[in-house]
């Protein structure tokens, strides 16, 4: 008579319950020190915008030259409902951003290639090594009213202000991300058989990603101030035309108003870029001051 067979069981890894409190307690910890960061950033900005307020309103500083947040407050409201001297501001806004994200997207793109290209091709590097290191060197601002004579007061000459701004810091990022590629992964696929296009397309790219993530952080914060710069020295609409027109008219509160607007379109930009960041770089440990 066959001995019984008892069924197998599946054996599941199971927390202990003084496990499960530590887990609770870190994600505890976590989720308060957060709500205390944020917080503590809410009440640092409302204490510096009531001392400002007060301030001007104490005539400890000059309300004139330095205005006061009711009055920008009251200028965005302005140029929200009733527009602005050069148009709609949804449409300056726009114009803005368009020039920005048009160079960032060139500036960013031409950065990549170049950089690449340079980190995997030596000869390519020792011979265009010392122009990139001259232009580099070049107050780039100062081309702005260069391109405004090439290219006019349109939006092409903002785009190619933005653009200078762009290349470099993600050109030098992705030449050293494509430099610092483990030599034993790059060894190993050509050893498997794969062409030199494969390796930096399967090898060298991705391991670069984050170096030029980390350059568009600040890249596009560049782009922004190509944009506005170019736009300040000449432009039919834009954000730097409306800090130009408020200059011109000793309208403080109409250039702090701008660069309310400009920081927040930086500021929805960057959280853009840090969620994007997170989704591709979800493999990546936790910093250690977040867990």
């Amino acid at each position: 008579m066959p001995p019984e067979t008892v069924p197998a069981r599946r054996v599941g890894v199971t927390k202990s319950p003084a496990g499960v409190d530590r887990s609770r307690q870190r994600a505890r910890t976590a989720r308060n020190h957060r709500l205390l960061v944020h917080g503590a950033r809410v009440l640092l900005l409302v204490g510096l915008i009531a001392l400002w307020e007060w301030l001007a309103r104490a005539a400890v500083i000059d309300p004139f030259n330095f205005s006061m947040p009711s009055k920008i407050f009251d200028q965005m409201t302005q140029w929200a409902l009733h527009g602005t001297p050069q148009g709609s501001l949804w449409e300056q806004v726009w114009y803005t951003l368009y020039e920005a994200l048009l160079g960032w997207v060139i500036g960013v793109t031409g950065g990549v290639v170049l950089g690449i290209a340079l980190g995997r091709i030596r000869f390519l590097a020792d011979v265009l090594g010392p122009y990139i290191k001259v232009l580099n060197a070049l107050p780039r601002i100062v081309l702005a009213p260069i391109f405004l004579i090439w290219f006019g007061l349109g939006p092409a000459s903002k785009v190619a202000s933005a653009v200078v701004l762009v290349f470099f810091p993600v050109f030098f990022n992705a030449f050293q991300g494509a430099r610092e590629v483990d030599r034993n992964l790059v060894a190993n696929a050509r050893i498997l058989g794969a062409s030199s296009r494969q390796v930096t397309l399967r090898v060298v790219i991705p391991s670069a990603t984050s170096w030029i993530f980390t350059s568009l952080h600040v890249s596009f914060g560049f782009a922004l101030i190509g944009a506005i710069v170019g736009e300040y020295i000449g432009a039919t609409k834009g954000l730097g035309l409306l800090v130009a027109a408020s200059q011109g008219t000793f309208n403080a509160a109409g250039v702090y108003a701008a660069m309310v607007i400009l920081a927040v379109v930086a500021l929805l930009a960057e959280g853009l870029l840090a969620f994007l960041e997170r989704r591709l770089f979800r493999w990546k440990p936790a910093d250690a001051a977040d867990r």
